[in-house]
């Protein structure tokens, strides 16, 4: 019978550079070192025979579980109530600097509340995505193991006269088991850690919680930063708190999701690796964080951001690639682990991502609008910069009047996305107004009339009469929940009757309930076999068009059931089954940049239809 944990039953930790997945059971099932994309550790959630885990639990079967995060950080805190007592795991990982770095901590507080309690940690890596064997050496204090080139370093934590609170056995060959029994009060656990030469030792308890200590105030410190004051507070910053923990420090390059091969259907084929910096997401993170008021984030995303423009490095597809590792390199490539079975039997698990060659025109307007608005935050744009943003318009202006594969990724041909269109048409916008803001030298006579002429395409041919709405692609009658970004980029009016229809339409047959599908795969085939669920960032999107249309009540309604989907910690993963179940990666960035821009736009509506009321009275 299969043991696997549901997708939502997890809390992140990370520090910047990597991150790990636990399990309400207490188990790390999800673990790459030294980075993000790097090959895994610890991938039980994916193969629970070959994937390798990390567990602490109590070593009696008969508890109640609770999993919280310690107030206003990324320090997980699992909770065990059992009659004979009551016992706190505390995990986390003490932040890494700006610096790439092979070192990163695990850090497992064990603590004995009420009571009494022993705790049972098995240690299995299984390195390199289980292809590569390890050797283990046991030591006084801890063990090592070693694969290849790789060091993974167990520590116990204990001082020098409670031997007895942390035994070290050897499990088969090459696992670990440490057994800790602990009276009301005691705090212990273990430190693993990777890419050290050093050997085990015991480290204090002072120490581990010097450490803890240490993680607190730097997360708490980081939150404190924010701007917003509004309605659900709560769920925004832990949604911030969460795009922090998946960018990676060095660059300031943000991962989709810090998991790979999360199937977007159970069993389904739609697993794809999402451990890389998309530029869309990448783009609008800059917005989202400006408008927070996390502009050293922000602009650590807009330097890498223009990095990647000013290198113009992309293939035959176009100056920019669509996506790229987290050190900025554009090699993807994607292989299949054949061994593994994928998680709940999903099939095939992905490694690298096959879709970073494909042409998505729309990342280019999704670029230039995070220049933009970085440029408002004050993030400078110097001259090689600004030659670098003309010479993408330029390829742009040859380019943009062709078939795609779109915003989805599909694999089922190019074809001509209304989506793409509109973030040209936004491509170009934004490069005006950054051209006359700072009186650059640019063709401007040039990229009006390209400008021009997409909106007039767009009106004419991704507009259809039949359906009074905008349509996902020129020629077919397909709805596609991407489009709801049209008044949030300022192309037309929350208020224009087209607008209104594509709404009512949208309404009519992408959404149950308070969920969005983003497009019908029945209507518009995409290349891929199965089903999925309904896209939660665009749920988020359906909440800004109904607020920015002045649907208030609507708005509001809809994006509180949407909040019953997250998980008991506030996280989403990016699809939500028919039966409520989260699938596909997670946590994923979009959705959760989607609600922090969802709740603000909701709350500011909120806000003036209160001073309106008052002023009336």
């Amino acid at each position: 019978m299969s043991t696997y944990p549901r997708i939502a039953e997890h809390g992140l930790i990370g520090d910047l550079q990597t991150a790990a997945l636990v399990a309400t059971d207490g188990t790390i099932d999800w673990f790459c070192s030294p980075r993000f994309d790097s090959p895994s550790i610890f991938a039980s959630l994916l193969d629970e025979e070959r994937g390798g885990h990390f567990s602490a639990r109590p070593h009696d079967d008969a508890f109640d579980v609770k999993q919280l995060y310690f107030p206003d950080t990324a320090i997980l805190v699992t909770r065990f109530l059992s009659d004979g007592g009551v016992g706190e795991l505390i995990d986390f990982m003490p932040t890494a600097n700006g610096t790439p770095s092979e070192d990163h901590r695990l850090v497992r507080l064990i603590r004995c509340v009420r009571g009494t309690i022993s705790f049972d940690i098995e240690v299995a890596p299984r390195f390199d995505y289980g292809r590569t064997p390890h050797q283990l050496t046991i030591a006084e204090d801890g063990a090592t193991f070693v694969a290849g080139g790789t060091t993974l370093t167990l520590s116990v934590i204990r001082d020098p006269d409670d031997e007895r609170l942390g035994i070290v056995e050897r499990v088969g060959a090459a696992d670990l088991h440490v057994s800790i029994s602990l009276s009301e009060g005691q705090t212990r656990g273990v430190v693993v850690e990777t890419g050290t030469d050093e050997a085990p030792r015991a480290v204090p308890a002072d120490d581990a919680r010097r450490l803890f200590d240490d993680t607190a105030h730097f997360w708490q410190d980081w939150v404190g930063q924010a701007n917003y004051t509004g309605r659900w507070r709560e769920e925004v910053q832990r949604s911030a708190i969460t795009l922090k923990l998946l960018t990676y420090a060095p660059t300031g390059g943000l991962v989709a999701a810090p998991t790979a091969g999360l199937p977007e259907q159970i069993g389904g084929e739609r697993n794809w690796d999402y451990r890389y910096t998309w530029v869309r997401d990448a783009s609008f993170s800059v917005n989202t964080l400006v408008k927070m008021g996390f502009l050293e984030e922000a602009t650590a995303f807009g330097v890498w951001l223009r990095d990647r423009v000013a290198e113009q490095a992309g293939t035959t597809t176009g100056p920019l690639n669509i996506m790229y590792r987290i050190d900025g390199d554009p090699n993807l490539s994607e292989e299949i682990i054949e061994e593994w079975e994928g998680y709940r039997g999903s099939h095939p698990v992905r490694i690298g991502n096959g879709a970073a060659d494909q042409l998505q025109l729309d990342i280019y307007g999704e670029a230039m609008d995070a220049l933009y608005h970085a440029d408002l935050a004050g993030v400078e744009i110097g001259q090689p910069g600004w030659d670098a943003i003309c010479r993408l318009l330029d390829w742009l202006a040859d380019n943009w009047d062709q078939p795609e594969e779109g915003i989805w990724e599909t694999r089922g041909g190019r074809k001509e996305f209304t989506y793409g269109r509109l973030m040209c048409w936004v491509a170009f916008d934004r490069a005006i107004r950054l051209a006359a803001k700072h009186g650059r030298p640019a063709p401007l006579d040039r990229w009006l009339t390209e400008r021009d002429a997409i909106y007039n395409q767009i009106m004419e041919k991704g507009w259809n009469e039949e359906r009074h709405a905008f349509v996902q692609q020129f020629g077919e009658p397909i709805l596609d929940a991407s489009l709801l970004k049209m008044p949030q980029v300022g192309f037309v009016s929350s208020h224009d009757p087209m607008w209104e229809g594509t709404m009512d339409a949208i309404q009519a047959e992408l959404v149950s309930d308070s969920l969005v599908y983003r497009y019908d795969p029945s209507a518009s085939p995409d290349g891929l076999k199965g089903s999925e669920g309904t896209f939660s960032l665009c749920t988020f999107y359906y909440v800004d068009a109904l607020a920015r249309a002045g649907r208030l009540d609507e708005a509001r309604l809809t994006f509180e059931k949407m909040l019953t989907y997250a998980n008991h910690l506030g996280l989403f993963a990016e699809e939500i089954a028919p039966n409520g179940e989260q699938l596909g990666n997670f946590p994923q960035a979009f959705t959760h940049l989607a609600l922090i821009d969802a709740a603000m736009i909701l709350n500011e509506g909120l806000e003036d239809a209160a001073a309106r009321t008052r002023r009336r009275s």
